[in-house]
Order: structure tokens, then sequence, then C-alpha cells
């Protein structure tokens, strides 16, 4: 109980250091990639990735990781009450997966939209998963929704010292 509450106020900390920097132009938007299970096994992180580095997006953090079952509970917790939670954990820990933080002006929407939907099946072709995805569940990689998310799957999945931020004064 006390480790909980001692990261969801380390948590709570980090937000408002961040705010801090952002109004004082320091913070570039970040988000969090997770190429999945599929995604490794089929070889295809290289192909993703490039992508990302073709819209000059800086990779501030990049590392390979088995997924605990408990930071998958945290990560899906606003999932936990539906059926599919258990098959989400249960792929998610099956191979490792690497995780990435990208950061760039308007990162979130624009990863989004290169994204697509999360049912491949309905994603356009030209987006990642309609390209590379096969399903609803085995859909390549997870995205960021919000800046709010960003910052605290940032700080799930990585440690300061993991992160290389891109400084430089936004007002150049």
């Amino acid at each position: 109980m006390m480790k909980r509450l001692l990261h969801i106020f380390s948590l709570g900390l980090a937000l408002i250091s961040s705010c801090l920097a952002e109004q004082k132009g320091e913070f570039m938007e970040q988000t969090v990639i997770i190429f999945k299970p599929d995604a490794m096994q089929q070889g295809r992180v290289g192909a993703i990735l490039q992508r990302f580095e073709e819209m000059h997006f800086h990779i501030s953090g990049i590392k390979m990781v088995q997924l605990s079952e408990a930071i998958l509970r945290e990560h899906y917790a606003h999932l936990a009450d539906k059926p599919f939670f258990g098959d989400i954990v249960e792929f998610m820990s099956s191979a490792p997966v690497v995780i990435m933080v990208l950061e760039g002006e308007n990162v979130i929407e624009e990863v989004r939209e290169m994204t697509g939907e999360t049912d491949s099946r309905l994603a356009e072709k030209g987006t990642i998963r309609g390209d590379f995805g096969k399903d609803k569940g085995q859909n390549m990689i997870h995205a960021s929704d919000s800046v709010v998310g960003a910052r605290a799957e940032v700080l799930r999945f990585f440690e300061p010292a993991e992160l290389f931020p891109l400084r430089h004064n936004l007002a150049d």
C-alpha cells in the first residue's frame, strides 16, 4: 500500500514538474510507443521505426523489456472490467517488447494518425496498423492517447536516467 502511495505521489510530482517546464518553454511533447509482441515476432520493428524517423521525431528513450503482469495491469487498468482484459495481459506478456519515447511538436496527434484505427481490419492502408496489423488485438503498436496519458506512461516505463530528451530553446 505504501509503495503504491509513493508511486502515485511521484507521478504527481513528475506531472507538476513537466507542467512547469512546459510553461517555461522547456518541454517538448512526448509519446510512448510500445512495439507489441506481434511486431517483434514478425520483424516489423525496423519498418515501423523508420516511419517515425522519417517524420523527424526525436527518440529520447528506447529499450527492450519483458513486461510483467503487474505493470500490464497498471497500464491497462482502464480496461480491467472488459471481458478481453485477461487476453491483453496474456498477449502483451507473451514475448519481449520494445518501448520507446518519441518527442516532437504535436507528436501525440501525428503518431495517432500514423498508427490508424485500433482494429487493424478497419485501419486505412498507409497507416501502421492498416499495413501491418491483423485485427484488434494484434495491431503492432500502442501509442499514447493524450499528453497526460503520455506523461504517466513515460514515468511507468522509464527511469529518468534512461531518457535523453532533445534540449533546445523552442523559441529558436
